[in-house]
């Protein structure tokens, strides 16, 4: 374990899976038949489901891969760092695990990549947790057609590359109450040198970028309208927006919804122990 990691916070032994491109790491604690497998978005890893690990995995098993290019796992420079392939690391992974019966927790671009596995294996999927997030393609809209058309070019390639700017200057933007310092250092160090910000700053353009694979997943999504699903939401995210959740409303036939007026875009670092009493409510019913 790296030593700047604070074991009090992050207790969890390392696996990791050996994929074509480099090692992914992943947390596995707990032991059950359910599994909760929890998908991180940009730029965040495992560390950011941390407390939620901690207070499920006395039930149930507790998944939390890092991306490649994120957290504790290899980050190779001549890789593509695409979502559609994180999306088939994170399928080669849960393979691997032989998972069968799964409630998915997914935000930021954990939601386009946990989701693609589940509108093509909805048989393994028991329930779905969203925060703050989509899974559909928005080319042609100004709020994140400008986002990633800036962050994604050559200045936002730059500012994110040497400076660490999403993390060291957009995460906190994203917080609707504040980071502390002690917390943030676990996210600025496993992107310290710009050699190892690839994933960071692909990510951006990849909002417009990758819009037809977000299509791909949006048309398979009556696979998944039917599943038990719990939506928390912070409505301070300058991210997502009221749209965004009312399209996540819409699409699921069988939903429990809490909004937080005070929490922004990293729901799960935000409402910290306060998440879990939420989670293990939805599990009860799901998994009964």
């Amino acid at each position: 374990m790296k030593d700047w990691i604070d074991k009090s916070e992050y207790p969890f032994s390392p696996k990791y899976y050996d994929l074509p491109m480099g090692r992914m790491h992943y947390v596995d604690e707990g032991d059950s038949d359910h599994a909760v497998v929890m998908v991180h978005g940009n730029p965040a890893w495992s560390f950011t489901y941390r407390k939620l690990i901690k207070c499920l995995s006395k039930r149930f098993r507790c998944i939390a891969p890092d991306h490649i290019g994120f957290g504790l796992s290899d980050k190779p420079e001549k890789w593509d760092y695409l979502p559609e392939s994180h999306a088939l690391n994170f399928e080669r992974l849960l393979d691997h695990l032989d998972l069968k019966s799964i409630t998915l927790v997914v935000g930021d671009w954990g939601g386009p990549i946990g989701m693609s596995y589940a509108v093509n294996h909805p048989d393994k999927i028991r329930s779905i947790i969203i925060t703050n997030t989509w899974m559909w393609p928005v080319k042609g809209v100004f709020h994140y057609e400008i986002f990633s058309r800036f962050m994604g070019a050559i200045i936002g390639r730059v500012l994110i590359r040497k400076y660490n700017f999403f993390v060291t200057v957009l995460m906190r933007k994203m917080f609707g109450t504040e980071l502390s310092p002690h917390i943030h250092q676990h996210y600025l160090e496993p992107l310290k040198t710009p050699g190892e910000r690839k994933g960071c700053w692909v990510f951006p353009k990849q909002i417009i970028g990758s819009s037809d694979w977000l299509l791909s997943i949006w048309k398979k999504r009556e696979a998944i309208a039917k599943k038990p699903s719990l939506i928390v939401w912070g409505k301070k995210d300058i991210a997502f927006r009221d749209i965004e959740l009312n399209q996540w409303k819409d699409l699921f036939q069988d939903t429990v919804v809490h909004e937080y007026s005070n929490v922004g875009h990293f729901v799960q670092e935000e409402l910290g122990d306060e998440l879990c009493p939420l989670v293990e409510k939805h599990l009860e019913t799901v998994t009964e």
